[in-house]
């Protein structure tokens, strides 16, 4: 595989992940507002983030795209555990 194939998909990699940390945001709003009764499974995502951000890239265009996903995250869960204690406290 080139390093052009390989740099395209590890990019498509992390724009799923961004893509996800999006939909788990609407599912979260869902479940703020009552209309979902299940806590959205950020564990499972949040693991595979860890496990893909282990990876070396050596590219700085990759590893700035997927440090500015990994933030995202973060601040996004913040979000998501502050909603759930609100719920249930």
């Amino acid at each position: 595989m080139s390093i052009a194939e390989e740099k395209r998909k590890i990019r498509e990699t992390i724009r799923r992940f961004d893509s996800r940390i999006e939909k788990m945001h609407l599912d979260f709003q869902k479940f703020r507002s009552g209309e979902e009764k299940k806590i959205p499974d950020w564990e499972s995502l949040e693991r595979e983030l860890i496990v893909f951000s282990r990876q070396k890239l050596f590219d700085q265009e990759l590893i700035n795209l997927l440090d500015q996903v990994l933030y995202k995250f973060q601040n996004r869960k913040r979000i998501w555990l502050r909603w759930v204690e609100e719920r249930y406290h």
